[in-house]
């Protein structure tokens, strides 16, 4: 029988990553609008509640590569205190996760407009790994016992994180999957793990004139037995209402986003990868969508608002 490249190609970065025994995190394109999805500290920081959909079509026209979808909620619920809550659905290949995390964050206000938050997160993934159910029973080879049978398990992890700011400028860090949770063990043997993952994120918006900002940012992520994934992104923001710009992951993709401030609560929000990785060949590349949702406690939007 003759069987799809396409389908071949996700399978072995699968079974890869397994016996590497290092589940990668999935990224996104456009984080900056909401790091809350990479940093429990984010959540709240805001006078407001913000809440949202990020969804992202990786590897377009590769069958079974990765298909994310991600639903948010973080705000202020005291005084420098900040509550989130998330789910996300993650799919690739035969292997679907879904999950809900908890977001806990207290802000310390340094004066002079500077402020450090620091959070801590917590929550459950729902993992599925059914490869003969999705791949119709052809690959991989049945004998093997690590897939001899289709799994599913619910794994608990926790995350850490800080996140400096004033109005112009951010840095942040945080570390996920500190409970380095196995999966696929079968005769004292373990065939996969999530392993913990560091980010470290920076961004600066300059004020051209009174109409024009320009914000640069970056995102290092960093985890056991993976190459350091470095994403640069450079963007313009016209009349507090239009951006747009471009973005380079190292090594991997480069392409464009644009995002619009729909009414003063409304955001809407795209991105297009292009691949230059061995995967080019085969894929037209990947499309990321952002709908963003803000709700105002107070009568009127904060006079000195925050881009970032």
């Amino acid at each position: 029988m003759k069987i799809n490249k396409s389908i071949v190609a996700v399978v072995c970065i699968v079974l890869g990553s397994l016996k590497g025994l290092a589940q990668q995190d999935p990224h996104y394109t456009q984080y900056m609008y909401n790091q809350s999805i990479l940093n429990p500290a984010y959540a709240g920081i805001n006078d407001y509640m913000s809440t949202g959909i990020l969804y992202r079509s990786q590897w377009m026209g590769v069958e079974g590569a990765p298909q994310t979808a991600t639903a948010f909620l973080h705000t202020p619920v005291a005084k420098n205190l900040g509550v989130g809550l998330s789910f996300m659905n993650d799919n690739i290949g035969p292997v679907t996760e879904n999950s809900v995390n908890v977001d806990v964050s207290y802000t310390i206000r340094l004066g002079q407009g500077h402020s450090l938050a620091l959070g801590v997160k917590g929550g459950a993934t729902m993992q599925e790994i059914g490869l003969f159910s999705k791949i119709n029973g052809t690959l991989p080879d049945k004998s093997d016992i690590v897939f001899s049978e289709d799994s599913s398990e619910t794994l608990f992890n926790a995350g850490v994180g800080a996140f400096y700011f004033t109005n112009k400028y951010y840095a942040g860090f945080s570390v996920t999957n500190l409970l380095n949770n196995t999966y696929l063990e079968k005769n004292n043997r373990k065939f996969g793990s999530d392993v913990a993952h560091m980010f470290l994120t920076g961004g600066y918006v300059f004020d051209i004139n009174k109409e024009w900002k320009f914000k640069p940012s970056t995102m290092l992520k960093m985890a056991t037995e993976s190459p350091v994934s470095v994403d640069l992104s450079a963007n313009a923001l016209y009349d507090e209402k239009l951006e747009f710009g471009v973005t380079y992951r190292l090594q991997d993709s480069f392409g464009a986003m644009v995002n619009y401030r729909i009414t003063p609560k409304l955001r809407v929000g795209y991105a297009y990868d292009y691949i230059t990785s061995d995967l080019n060949y085969n894929t037209s590349g990947s499309h990321e969508i952002i709908l963003l949702f803000d709700i105002f406690y107070k009568k009127k939007v904060s006079s000195s608002p925050r881009f970032f």
